[in-house]
């Protein structure tokens, strides 16, 4: 089966100037695609490496095709811009893994995926949207609350000023996110509990947990949030371990229940937190999780629950397959004689 891959590569964007080491965080490394790829061809695909949406355009638009497209760009502007490359593909009628452009809007804009999963009788702590000094003047969340970008993946954002204990803290941190990622942030009351991060493959009811993991910050780094900092040198500041008791357990139902509700295909991970009376609150969602073979959570997660690299890509891989039915197409091309 000929797959296509696209995604965006820091190297391509830093070559090009005028992006930060903080804009390009949750692009991809060399060696996330270089595993990424070695994985799918020991899947049996014929891979091809596109890259970014404007490469995929040229390519498309001078008639290549593929029986899929395993995505996992981010864009680079606006809420929608994780959907743009699913877009294209379905406009020139080509499978892709994982969520569809709904799916990838709606739960990039954090208060949005958080509105759906309350309304599904889900939990996820309250919370409020800040656009303005005057928004945050006005905010009516008791304190402490936890502020960070409204549409930011990889932690970006997150850092020991967010948790912010009084009025003067809270408008500060907001207008400091504000002016750097240019967009509204979020507040929501903070979380003082243990906080998990749920790996989850499968597409609707067939949709399984991998494991959920408990993350747990060592002494030397940022107290009380796994903030960018912290996974950024995740090495070094944080412990990963499995949790299989009562509270995690109600973790991952949590994020199956959201996961589906969000309508997340093929794979994912959900990040959750625990209230002061241990019951876990949805917190975010990333349906287009980072693939890093030894640095990305969901990958780590896999791991300790026994699932070497190749076997996740190979199952988020095979749930594409049937939900496209690109495998059913390749049998029926192979029975037909020449």
């Amino acid at each position: 089966m000929r797959v296509g891959l696209t995604y965006d590569l820091r190297d391509d964007y830093r070559a090009l100037g005028g992006f930060s080491e903080t804009a390009l965080a949750e692009f991809d490394s060399p060696e996330t695609i270089d595993a990424l790829a070695g994985a799918l061809a020991a899947n049996g695909c014929t891979v091809e490496r596109i890259g970014h949406i404007r490469s995929l355009t040229q390519r498309l638009v001078a008639g290549e095709r593929w029986d899929l497209v395993f995505n996992i760009c981010e864009g680079i502007a606006g809420r929608n811009r994780e959907a743009q490359v699913p877009a294209l593909l379905e406009a020139y009628g080509i499978p892709y893994v994982f969520s569809d452009p709904l799916t990838l809007s709606v739960t990039l804009d954090k208060a949005v995926a958080k509105r759906l999963v309350r309304e599904a009788g889900l939990p996820t702590a309250p919370f409020a949207v800040i656009e303005s000094d005057a928004d945050a003047r006005n905010c009516t969340l008791p304190f402490p609350v936890f502020v960070k970008p409204l549409a930011e993946g990889t932690g970006k954002g997150c850092e020991r000023a967010s948790k912010a204990n009084d009025r003067k803290a809270l408008v500060a941190a907001a207008r400091s996110l504000r002016a750097r990622f240019n967009q509204p942030a979020i507040a929501e009351t903070f979380l003082p509990g243990r906080e998990f991060t749920v790996g989850i493959v499968g597409n609707g009811a067939a949709a399984r947990i991998v494991a959920v993991m408990e993350i747990l910050l060592l002494q030397n780094a940022e107290p009380e949030v796994y903030s960018f900092e912290n996974k950024e040198l995740c090495e070094s500041r944080v412990e990963y371990r499995l949790a299989d008791d009562a509270e995690a357990r109600a973790a991952g139902d949590i994020a199956l229940a959201a996961y589906r509700t969000l309508g997340c295909r093929d794979g994912g991970r959900l990040d959750l937190r625990s209230d002061a009376n241990a019951v876990p609150q949805f917190l975010e969602v990333n349906p287009l999780a980072g693939l890093h073979p030894t640095h990305s959570d969901l990958p780590i997660l896999a791991g300790l629950a026994g699932m070497d690299y190749q076997s996740l890509i190979g199952e988020i891989l095979q749930a594409a397959k049937l939900r496209t039915g690109v495998a059913a197409q390749a049998r029926r091309r192979r029975r037909i004689p020449a």
